[in-house]
């Protein structure tokens, strides 16, 4: 089984949602306290062992290119003032990452976005994120994902195990059959956003984002059809090679943030303050 190392990151969207912050900052950077939040994501698949990272751009986000790029003038400024220890996390991932960068010419959908990774993957297996979703655990959810992997040598996806089924028209719902492994799960089929009598009975959704695919995704996005809003989706390509290739769904340990929208990015900035020892006790103070 060939190791994996690569990872791909789609942060080509427009971030209409936080306008007008974004109209010339990429959205993955807005901050979540002290880093941005596409910085999370990459220091997750890091953690996990990802050494190679293309990230799917689009015109608007050279800002990305700059903040993981090294800047020694700056370094050295910082360390005359002795405070180069504010950048030393992302001193830290350049010397454990290459980063690559490809652009996607066209709002074409995320399967798309992820096609424009075809080339530099090759047929190594990979991992794959989007640029909005922050998983605050113990272990990295990637690397959690890996290890079903490497046992079941088939792509997997990170699920969530909700309750509320009215909730779970919101999401895109998994469903399969669990296997002897706690928490593991063969896949038969995605449906995005199904209706609230057809939702999935184990409770699983996409939270989050997180897979680990075989090349075989290639085929299917390469012959994917156009879907809502005649984009090409990867949930549509996913759920193609569920019904072609064992397909496997583990249920991650860890808190989902999805920083999409305002309120979500505010919920993971406040789960992190209280994190954090400098300003943990002052938190509830403020939320009065």
């Amino acid at each position: 089984m060939q190791k994996v190392r690569k990872g791909v990151i789609t942060v080509a969207g427009f971030g209409t949602r936080f306008l007008p912050a974004t109209k010339a900052m990429p959205k993955e950077m807005l901050p979540v306290l002290d880093k941005p939040v596409l910085q999370y994501i990459v220091e997750e698949m890091v953690a996990s062992g990802i050494t190679e990272i293309i990230l799917v751009t689009s015109s608007q986000k050279r800002a990305i290119e700059d903040h993981f790029d090294r800047d020694k003038d700056f370094e050295n400024f910082l360390e005359s003032k002795g405070k180069l220890e504010k950048i030393s996390s992302l001193i830290d991932l350049s010397k454990k990452v290459r980063f690559f960068y490809t652009r996607q010419a066209e709002p074409l959908g995320n399967g798309h976005a992820l096609l424009c990774a075809r080339e530099f993957i090759g047929d190594e297996p990979f991992v794959f994120s989007d640029g909005d979703s922050i998983i605050d655990s113990n272990v990295p959810v990637v690397k959690q994902l890996l290890k079903v992997f490497k046992k079941q040598n088939a792509s997997v996806i990170g699920v969530q195990k909700i309750t509320d089924t009215e909730a779970m028209t919101k999401y895109g719902n998994v469903y399969g059959k669990a296997i002897k492994e706690k928490k593991t799960y063969r896949v038969t089929e995605f449906i995005e956003k199904p209706s609230i009598e057809k939702v999935s009975k184990d409770g699983l959704i996409v939270g989050g984002m997180r897979y680990v695919f075989t090349k075989d995704i290639w085929a299917m996005l390469e012959s994917q059809k156009k879907g809502r809003d005649g984009e090409i989706w990867l949930s549509d390509a996913a759920n193609a090679l569920a019904q072609k290739k064992k397909f496997m769904a583990y249920e991650y340990e860890g808190v989902y943030f999805d920083t999409g929208d305002k309120l979500a990015l505010l919920k993971a900035s406040i789960h992190f303050a209280k994190k954090d020892p400098d300003i943990k006790d002052k938190i509830d103070e403020l939320l009065v």
